[in-house]
């Protein structure tokens, strides 16, 4: 039912269709008791109202919450915004993870005057889609690789202190984890729950480092992909918690061993024709998706604060972990921010390394394809020696460079650069500016996945 949900949207199915199609479903299954609408922040935070089907289906089109209640939306004095259905983003939801009768579908956020509201980040991204669809005939795949760890206890995160840290669930890792041990155990619930959500898993694994997790799954259309990732969130997170343990999308929970990251592989169609691909360019790669490279090369700083989106993120990009902290493109270095996977016609892509697993999807996506196609391209100066540039290493060094972006203020508008900016500086500010060999409790507990209103009002 997912995976025929799925292909609906990538069919393009008018919404009006789809929505009759729903509807004399939920009207029709009696099984069905509840209705959950998910968000998400101009953060990446995702957000979730359950509503009585029966309830819903009188006012699917007059639903409404408080603004005001989520970090960097609407303000007290105008708090009101509506929740708009897209009802082509529609799953079922597995009842031995969530509980019986349940249906997930996604909303778009709209402002008191029944506009797309501009903070909508989600919105931001399917719009640009659709204009590159109908403008180029373009179809952008996306896939990610999310990596997370397993980690002790429910609530870890919130409850973090820097001694003792974290305590890991498994010493396993890549090659030597135990077929039964908690962190397979986990990874089977996990892989098991987004193969009845459609996710077309490929591959589920524990990653290097001891209690690291990998759950790679099919490429598909941008938008679906970026849903997939808060799912994919929802679903590790719950399935933890159900084990007595928190899934951690922290990119560098404990130092001395690797961090997570979120490789983002991009890829653009027209007319079921993979544009990256030229059998004779550079490294089996066209021209166009040369030029896709060197724009993102171009913006590599400007862009970090979204792709790097957390004071802890900084902790990743260190170059003795495999960190992808270098502005450059490779096919084979790892160090690199792009690098060229071994492809056919059909795989070719690029993959984004330097991701953090706490970056917001959609933004991310946005960012990302928008920079390829749009963004400037450096000019060379062949007299100088080449020399290798790095990202920044701090939060406060990303944010300068965000801020100072013309490039930015194109891409997200003046008044969304400045919230997201705000948002960031107060999380940076409840942190030590130098990071230390410890990760710190400031850098944990007001993250902003982490977002606990009693631990940001103790501050």
């Amino acid at each position: 039912m997912n995976l025929s949900a799925k292909q609906k949207r990538i069919k393009r199915i008018s919404p009006k269709t789809l929505r009759n199609f729903y509807i004399k479903y939920l009207i029709q299954e009696k099984r069905i008791k509840a209705v959950t609408i998910g968000f998400s922040d101009i953060e990446g935070r995702f957000h979730m109202l359950d509503y009585d089907k029966n309830f819903f289906l009188l006012s699917y089109d007059l639903l409404t919450f408080d603004g005001s209640s989520i970090r960097g939306f609407a303000r007290q004095a105008e708090s009101d915004l509506r929740l708009e259905i897209d009802w082509g983003a529609f799953w079922w939801l597995p009842s031995d993870v969530f509980g019986p009768g349940k249906v997930l579908i996604m909303g778009r956020i709209l402002d008191q005057n029944d506009k797309p509201y501009h903070m909508d980040s989600r919105a931001v991204l399917a719009d640009y889609l659709d204009t590159l669809y109908q403008k180029e005939e373009y179809d952008v795949h996306v896939a990610s690789e999310i990596e997370g760890f397993l980690i002790k206890g429910i609530d870890a995160e919130k409850t973090y202190h820097e001694n003792p840290g974290f305590t890991l669930a498994s010493m396993g890792g890549y090659f030597h984890s135990l077929p039964t041990d908690i962190l397979r155990q986990f990874i089977d619930k996990s892989a098991e729950a987004q193969r009845a959500m459609g996710f077309e898993n490929e591959k589920d694994h524990p990653e290097v480092a001891p209690a690291q997790f990998e759950l790679n799954y099919s490429h598909t259309d941008a938008l679906i992909a970026a849903d997939q990732i808060q799912i994919y969130k929802l679903v590790c997170r719950q399935i933890a918690r159900n084990m007595g343990m928190t899934a951690s999308f922290l990119p560098k929970p404990i130092v001395g061993i690797n961090g997570s990251g979120m490789h983002t592989n991009i890829s653009i169609h027209r007319n079921n024709k993979n544009l990256f691909y030229d059998a004779g360019g550079k490294d089996g790669l066209s021209k166009f998706a040369w030029k896709f490279i060197s724009r993102i090369l171009t913006s590599a700083g400007d862009i970090s604060l979204i792709l790097n989106a957390s004071v802890n993120a900084y902790r990743r990009l260190d170059p003795h972990f495999e960190a992808p902290n270098e502005i450059k493109v490779s096919a084979v270095d790892r160090g690199a921010m792009i690098r060229i996977p071994i492809h056919t016609e059909k795989s070719a892509r690029i993959e984004g390394r330097s991701v953090g697993p706490d970056a917001n999807p959609y933004l991310t996506a946005y960012t990302l394809i928008r920079t390829g196609l749009e963004g400037m391209i450096e000019k060379k100066d062949t007299n100088k020696r080449k020399r290798v540039k790095y990202l920044p290493g701090t939060i406060q060094n990303a944010m300068v460079l965000f801020r100072q972006s013309t490039w930015i203020s194109y891409l997200l508008g003046d008044e969304f650069k400045k919230k997201y900016l705000h948002l960031k500086s107060v999380a940076a500010d409840r942190s030590p500016v130098a990071l230390g060999t410890k990760v710190k409790k400031g850098e944990v507990i007001y993250h902003h996945e982490i977002y606990n209103q009693l631990l940001w009002n103790e501050y």
